[in-house]
């Protein structure tokens, strides 16, 4: 095949993708423009019967304005037809019910509409730069020459160096041009509105995989190990050797850094606290921008959702599969296949028998199941009442000992100790010198708790608490270290 030959039929294989096939169809504006107001830059799933009615007003609203490529039919019919076209793709969710949510084909289109909606310069120097920055970086990150990374972090450290001096010093802080920022935001909002459609591709591959598993599962010519097996490997190379599994991986990687996920919102709000960002961005993008971290959780969700679902499916077969059973009922299918054999061998072509649906029940005048054993009649031995006189005396002492943590004396011995010439260093240490009576394990939270009350923070060293029970038994706790104020200071603070 020639050169001009191979690259028409890669230009064909595109122009097959459904996304392609949205944008090429004359009512792509209209439908393009009823995805964008019914689910949003979220894509958040939308219940079937609120979708059809959203589409049959979204319709009417064009209707009523004299828009010609309008499609013809009922919200239902439309999106079934949708559905066909694979832009949209109908699922359970959580509590079963029946939603819409659009496929990353539809996504993608609906993108690339907004890309081409945008003004956008075509050579600029923020472009330029972010070329030679992402080179730079990208050399830094993978060269095998050992010494030619060490030089290129010298000379980075060595610019930002002086760059951080000449700003100490005073030196004119030069300010991004509007048309920098401009290219800036521009390219930022690209990369935030691919985000959608990238996990929406993750997402439908593990729906993929879960619908091929299941076909194995019923066709059974493999074992269910062999397919436990592929699946896991192939769930596995989904997310190392495709670009859309690495980029979830690395979404993934970033919400649980949460000093990263903090150090992105603190970047994202200085650039929305631009001066020039009010002239630049729209109320769509801004909101756009500030909820880029919930758009890369929300699609999260989502795909661990979808990869939920396919184990789910793996444990539900382990669990209910019964290998005996599938065994009995095919041994009696063959016996079922014998027997019509037979039967069509000593019949002619134009036989009939008649079979019924359900087999005939068995009548039997009685069948004894079990004889009558009197025991089963007679009653249980009456409850007795024990004697209030033999129950146990306690004395109000004993009762207490028993109790919860006394915290009006806890109160006192804690105010005298912070009014002592020498007081404790610790809790721990006040806790040591206490009477016996005072010495309970509960009393520990009772100290705890006013010591919290107080506002006193614990370190993270431990302290022991050598602690009484009532039954004259000790028990040793590590608690974290409590350190009390030092009263003499606090009463030289308090004037100023």
């Amino acid at each position: 095949m020639s050169e001009i030959a191979s690259e028409l039929a890669r230009v064909k294989g595109a122009f097959a993708q459904p996304t392609l096939t949205l944008l090429h169809q004359r009512q792509a504006p209209v439908v393009i423009t009823i995805f964008r107001a019914a689910f949003g830059r979220n894509n958040k799933p939308i219940p079937t019967a609120r979708l059809h009615s959203q589409v049959e007003e979204h319709l009417a609203g064009m209707r009523a304005v004299s828009e010609e490529d309008v499609p013809t039919g009922s919200g239902r019919d439309l999106c079934h037809r949708w559905m066909r076209g694979q832009w949209l793709v109908r699922s359970l969710d959580e509590l079963g019910n029946e939603v819409y949510s659009l496929t990353s084909h539809a996504q993608q289109a609906l993108e690339l509409v907004k890309n081409l909606a945008r003004d956008r310069a075509t050579l600029s120097e923020h472009r330029i730069a972010t070329i030679l920055g992402t080179v730079r970086r990208f050399n830094a990150e993978a060269n095998p020459d050992r010494g030619a990374r060490v030089a290129l972090l010298d000379e980075e450290i060595s610019r930002l160096t002086a760059e951080r001096d000449r700003l100490v010093e005073g030196a004119e802080l030069p300010s991004a041009s509007e048309d920098y920022m401009l290219e800036g935001f521009t390219e930022l909002l690209s990369l935030v509105s691919a985000l959608p459609s990238d996990f929406a591709r993750v997402e439908e591959r593990f729906a993929t995989i879960r619908g091929e598993i299941l076909a194995a599962f019923r066709a059974e010519d493999r074992p269910a190990g062999e397919v436990i097996d592929d699946y896991l490997a192939r769930a596995d190379a989904l997310m190392t050797a495709t670009p859309e599994g690495r980029a979830f991986e690395g979404a993934f990687a970033l919400l649980r850094d949460e000093e990263l996920v903090g150090r992105l919102r603190e970047d994202l709000g200085a650039l929305l606290d631009h001066p020039l960002s009010a002239a630049i961005l729209a109320d769509a993008d801004r909101a756009e921008l500030r909820g880029t971290v919930r758009l890369v959780r929300d699609g999260l969700d989502r795909v661990l959702a979808q990869r939920s679902r396919v184990t789910a499916t793996l444990k539900e077969y382990i669990v209910s599969h019964d290998a005996a059973r599938d065994r009995e009922l095919e041994r009696t299918l063959r016996q079922v296949e014998s027997e019509l054999m037979t039967w069509m061998a000593t019949t002619g072509p134009r036989a009939t028998h008649d079979v019924p649906l359900l087999p005939l029940r068995a009548s039997v005048d009685h069948l004894r199941e079990r004889f009558y054993d009197p025991a089963d009649d007679v009653l249980p031995d009456p409850i007795s009442v024990a004697d209030p006189d033999e129950a146990p005396r306690l004395s109000l002492g004993e009762l207490k000992a028993q109790g919860g943590p006394q915290l009006g004396p806890l109160r006192q011995r804690l105010e005298d100790a912070l009014r002592d010439i020498v007081p404790a260093d610790t809790l721990g240490e006040l806790f040591d010198g206490l009477e016996p009576a005072l010495r309970r394990p509960v009393e520990i939270f009772g100290l705890l708790h006013l010591a919290a009350d107080r506002d006193w923070t614990t370190e993270d060293v431990l302290e022991t608490f050598a602690a009484l029970r009532p039954d004259g038994s000790t028990r040793t706790f590590a608690v974290p270290r409590t350190p009390l104020p030092d009263p003499d200071l606090e009463h030289q603070e308090s004037p100023a």
